[in-house]
């Protein structure tokens, strides 16, 4: 079975090309041809020498995840349905912008944190992604928007540095899957990201969203520390432990804490609180003024997030002069709060709605079915009847 060169960052290559009795420039090389210049045949690869490219093409190869499904909004964000193996599927989803190209990437098949507002949640778990379909997501929106540019003649998109055409500017992992619970491999794929010889994003240009797990965040700061969001969600334990049920396992003042920790070494001066607006549930004066006093000693800023909604969420967007006054009240109290402009929602690819093809493995997906199926028997006026 051949070694897919995706999954190595530089210090794994390097181990591997020593293997091989190569020199450690050799890892630089193929890093560069790999994801700077977006090519997977070892042929092409001109200043290796043609014996070892030889070798590698009998014993490694560049295979990032196959298209399955691809779907361009009115607005222009592209969704990507990834295929990794088994009848599992992953979304990533490219937002353009004037002076930016986001890509947002999913770490995991599903995701076993099951916040009761996210679409990813309620398909279930089946399992971690590898490094080389974490990183192969931002080699293919790479590869491929590329290629569109070529054929669309925008010579502007290329940067005349070798042939480098890279066009994502901005990653955030937010896509499927808590990042931190699949860490290694998202560390080695965000190493890669910042890896001059590779896609030379700076830290701040990398952000990582988490719902909470505190041990991994205090890893984060120390191995790899790039900016971080944090999905709060709610002003109180009461709320969040009913929505986001880590939050019963990392209470906020352990989350806080945590967040304050990180700030010793991010690189940003302020965490980014994700907040979606849930009609009713958290979005009252009362629960933006209990948010104020919380968040007190944590230098930060606050995106907040309409709820994009999916089928039987059991939630409502919050109305547009209760998200402007929460906003409001933020502001006077002196922080920087935006309400995140929804991208892609016709294509389901905004936020909370990525949802993929995820064969779960928690039994979760069929034991919803089945309450479902009980409330149905035992209320007849429902309107799915």
């Amino acid at each position: 079975m051949s070694v897919n060169l995706l999954d190595y960052d530089a210090a794994g290559l390097a181990g591997l090309m020593a293997q091989y009795g190569e020199k450690p420039f050799r890892a630089k090389q193929l890093m560069k041809w790999i994801h700077q210049r977006g090519e997977p045949d070892f042929d092409a690869m001109t200043d290796i020498a043609k014996s070892f490219r030889q070798k590698l093409a009998l014993d490694a190869a560049v295979t990032p995840p196959a298209l399955m499904a691809e779907q361009i909004a009115k607005d222009g964000t592209r969704k990507w349905l990834l295929d990794v193996g088994t009848g599992n599927g992953v979304e990533a989803v490219f937002i353009p912008e004037d002076d930016r190209g986001t890509l947002c990437v999913s770490s995991q098949v599903g995701c076993a944190l099951d916040c009761s507002f996210c679409s990813t949640a309620r398909q279930g778990f089946n399992r971690n992604l590898s490094t080389a379909e974490i990183i192969g997501q931002l080699w293919w929106a790479n590869r491929r928007m590329s290629l569109d540019a070529s054929r669309l003649g925008d010579a502007g998109l290329e940067d005349n540095r070798n042939g480098d055409t890279r066009i994502v500017s901005n990653v955030v992992m937010m896509g499927m899957g808590e990042p931190l619970a699949n860490y290694d491999n998202v560390v080695a794929a965000m190493k890669l990201m910042l890896d001059d010889n590779a896609y030379g994003l700076s830290r701040r240009r990398v952000t990582l969203s988490t719902s909470g797990i505190v041990p991994a965040m205090d890893r984060l700061r120390e191995d790899c520390p790039v900016a971080l969001a944090v999905s709060l969600h709610a002003p109180n334990d009461r709320i969040r432990d009913d929505i986001v049920p880590i939050n019963k396992k990392y209470p906020l003042n352990q989350l806080l804490a945590a967040c304050t920790r990180y700030l010793e070494k991010a690189p940003r001066d302020f965490i980014t609180f994700e907040y979606v607006m849930l009609d009713g549930i958290n979005d009252s004066v009362e629960n933006a003024r209990e948010l104020v006093a919380l968040v007190r000693d944590v230098p930060c800023k606050f995106n907040l997030i309409p709820f994009n909604p999916f089928p039987n969420s059991g939630y409502k967007r919050s109305q547009r002069d209760a998200i402007m006054r929460f906003r409001d009240i933020l502001i006077n109290a002196g922080y920087v709060a935006t309400v995140r402009k929804t991208r892609g929602d016709d294509i389901d690819a905004a936020c909370g709605q990525l949802a993929g093809q995820v064969l779960d493995k928690t039994r979760r997906v069929e034991k919803r079915l089945a309450g479902d199926a009980q409330a149905i028997i035992f209320h007849p006026q429902n309107g799915d009847l």
